[in-house]
């Protein structure tokens, strides 16, 4: 008779682990044997999901990049108005990787993986396919003269690269970010993408 965890999905079993492995030790100190302890499989079970190390973090950067591009456009969505757009976003990505911590810390440590890295063509499209979901909100804004034509790599670091540095702080112990420093991160954000 299987046991309950036994009896569970390896393959679930094997993320979940990795997850908590990865996020403790980084991706290049966590060996193989580590995440299968971690997760309880065997070899065989391990290699039946999965071919590498490499490929558990490429599914699993996948699977949180896009759990957290969901939560970024559904947010982004439900506002008209560039400013509390810009806002919103700010507070969303602060409370995002407060629910999710050890998937944020993934997102804001680790490289992603690339084109032909396991993983790495589902991360690049799911990019692609974001990248373009924003700037069809941020297109009329900046006809409108609101938001200011700005690339996409520059966009992410003024909008978002601050808070990510509060992140960093907030996940070393070093700092607990208060509710005014986030909407001051807001308002930070807003006055470096707004036009002038």
């Amino acid at each position: 008779m299987k046991s309950a965890k036994s009896g569970r999905d390896g393959r679930a079993r094997i993320i979940e682990g990795a997850l908590r492995r990865f996020s403790q030790s980084g991706v290049s100190a966590t060996t193989l044997a580590s995440l299968r302890q971690e997760s309880g499989v065997s070899v065989g079970s391990f290699y039946h999901h999965f071919t590498s190390k490499e490929h558990v973090f490429g599914v699993l950067y996948a699977e949180i990049q896009e759990m957290y591009q969901a939560a970024f456009i559904g947010e982004l969505v439900r506002h008209e108005d560039a400013r509390s757009g810009i806002e919103a976003i700010v507070a969303m990505h602060m409370a995002w990787c407060g629910e999710h911590p050890e998937r944020a810390r993934l997102l804001i440590s680790e490289r992603p993986p690339r084109r032909n890295e396991p993983g790495g063509p589902e991360v690049a499209e799911s990019r692609r396919e974001f990248f373009r979901q924003v700037a069809d909100w941020w297109r009329p804004h900046m006809k409108n003269g609101v938001l200011r034509p700005v690339p996409a790599t520059m966009c992410y670091v003024l909008w978002l690269g601050p808070a990510q540095e509060m992140c960093r702080l907030w996940f070393s112990g070093a700092h607990q970010p208060t509710e005014e420093e986030i909407r001051e991160l807001g308002e930070a954000a807003w006055n470096s993408l707004k036009m002038p």
